[in-house]
């Protein structure tokens, strides 16, 4: 007799085979037609097929319901997912990108996260009741950070295309790309200073705590991971231009070379104990510093490939992690104080600080483009990878700021992938609505007024109207006029008359006979140009409309 071996990781592997394949199959009509963001399919499919509804795709049974394994599982993919996103970034970037922009850059990651972190918190802390201040801050560091994944696929598609300029989506995928590496100075500020009271941690002092914070993080963590993303990088492009110059690499290893690049990194530095995700981002930058690397590959679909699957996968499985049974357990966690925080996090979090300093940020060139950056500052694998970071720091004692943390950031994250990912479907709906309603409102009223008669003044006597002569026609030999054959109009050109002793003479009437289109040949004409030149078109001013 068959035996069935229905096994979590077969039916894990089904599920997400079976996601991709079948909206693969109608992509193009979602993201292309609709604007949907593939983030959000996923994550909605996470919800469906995990343990809320279908409970075909669960997490938590892979490692037999343990919150300890699940959250070490949770810290390692996200992290893959997030330094291969941030190196391919880098590499997106143009050459010396990051020196071209510094003063944008440095406006962005110090002074707008900063404020972003202190305004985060006091939502938490005004919103979220029995929490310090110290606690909010470690909560409103994990959603500081832009998350660069999310990122990616709101700067890619026919929207992006036609309404984003490259320069604005450029400096929002570096800033998300740097600012996730950089959210750990935030983080640990807030841990050291929480964590000083506990009688495990060995600074106690307030002086102290900052002393660590300084040679820890800002020294280790930060400046360290920086000096070695710049010398694997700077290492990475020489070796592999020899290789190429030589004919010792073949095309599939030159385009994955990215991959394994990012995967070397994440050991080297991740052995070392510093911070392997900015560092990620650092090699990348440094990689293509020439942009060597990035025209070589640009012709290609090999990360867009591979930012694909790993965007529908990360989604997928953040969705049905999502703690549905806390939301509301825990300290006044209401549901109507989770969406009022949500949704003032991401009107007040980014963009009044963006609009305020847009003077300080040359990438931002007009208004309607520093308010399209402030918006756009999602929140999403990279608040789920800090979380767990945070959860590894505090004492699993049971405690307050251990159990609410995860709810909360998690809520956020799912406002943030909700909100964002509607945001241009909605706005591209409403300007149909209302293109739609006035064609129609204009065409009424044409239909009305070719109807009506002409008016006559009352008590005068309608005298009959000589028809208007018809248009001076043009002989064949006359510049550029119409022929008198109706259904044909021709164009006529004179040429110059250059050696007209030495060559006989000859017409110089050019004519382009011209046939009348239908109107369904003229729809179809166009349909297929658009289809011609749908990834073509060049980006516009950002609007929504």
């Amino acid at each position: 007799m068959v035996a069935l071996d229905i096994s979590e990781t077969s039916k894990s592997l089904a599920v997400v085979g079976g996601y991709i394949s079948i909206v693969g199959l109608v992509s193009y009509f979602l993201k292309e037609r609709l604007f949907m963001s593939e983030a959000l399919l996923a994550f909605v499919a996470g919800i469906v097929f995990g343990p809320l509804a279908a409970n075909v795709f669960s997490p938590l049974d892979w490692v037999n319901g343990s919150q300890k394994d699940l959250s070490y599982i949770t810290f390692e993919i996200t992290r893959v997912v997030i330094a291969i996103q941030v190196l391919f970034t880098g590499i997106s970037l143009p050459k010396a990108y990051l020196w071209r922009e510094r003063l944008s850059l440095f406006t962005l990651l110090i002074p707008i996260m900063t404020a972003a972190w202190f305004v985060t918190a006091a939502l938490v802390y005004a919103l979220i009741p029995g929490l310090t201040f110290l606690e909010a801050l470690v909560i409103g560091s994990c959603v500081t950070p832009t998350d660069p994944v999310l990122a990616n696929s709101i700067c890619k598609g026919r929207f992006a295309e036609k309404y984003v300029p490259l320069h604005v989506r450029q400096i929002i995928v570096a800033e998300a790309g740097a600012n996730d590496g950089l959210g750990f100075p935030f983080l640990f500020m807030a841990l050291y200073l929480m964590l000083r009271k506990s009688a495990e941690h060995s600074v106690h002092s307030i002086g102290g705590a900052i002393g660590q914070w300084m040679y820890n993080i800002v020294l280790y963590q930060v400046t360290l991971s920086v000096v070695i993303g710049a010398v694997i990088g700077y290492i990475a492009r020489k070796v592999l231009r020899f290789a190429e110059a030589r004919g010792l690499i073949d095309h599939e290893s030159f385009l994955s070379f990215g991959v394994s690049l990012t995967l070397l990194t994440l050991g080297i530095v991740g052995m070392i104990g510093s911070d392997d995700i900015l560092c990620c981002f650092i090699v990348g930058n440094s990689f293509t510093w020439d942009d060597w690397f990035r025209v070589e590959t640009e012709d290609h679909a090999f990360q867009d490939v591979i930012d694909q699957l790993l965007n529908n996968v990360i989604f997928l499985y953040i969705g049905s992690i999502m703690p549905w049974s806390e939301f509301g357990k825990f300290w006044g966690l209401s549901p109507w104080r989770l969406v009022a925080l949500g949704i003032c996090v991401i009107l007040i979090r980014r963009p009044p600080w963006v609009m305020i300093l847009k003077p300080y940020i040359p990438a931002l060139a007009t208004w309607p483009e520093a308010a399209f950056a402030g918006y756009f500052g999602p929140i999403g694998v990279g608040a789920v990878y800090y979380v767990q970071v945070a959860l590894r720091e505090i004492p699993d004692d049971g405690s307050r700021d251990h159990l609410v943390i995860l709810p909360v950031v998690y809520f956020m994250v799912m406002t943030s992938v909700v909100v964002h990912g509607v945001t241009i479907p909605l706005g591209k709906g409403f300007q149909r609505a209302a293109t739609i309603t006035l064609s129609r409102t204009s065409t009424a009223a044409d239909l009305v007024g070719a109807r009506l008669p002409p008016a006559v003044p009352v008590g005068s006597v309608p005298t009959p109207v000589a028809p208007e002569p018809p248009a001076p026609t043009h002989a064949r030999g006359e510049s550029f006029g119409l022929s008198q054959q109706p259904a044909s109009p021709q164009i006529h050109f004179d040429l110059p008359d250059t050696k007209a002793a030495d060559t006989p003479p000859i017409s110089r009437n050019i004519s382009f006979a011209t046939v009348p289109r239908s109107e369904a040949e003229s729809d179809a004409v166009s349909e297929g140009t658009e289809g011609m030149y749908r990834r073509r078109t060049p980006a516009g001013p950002v609007a929504m409309v």
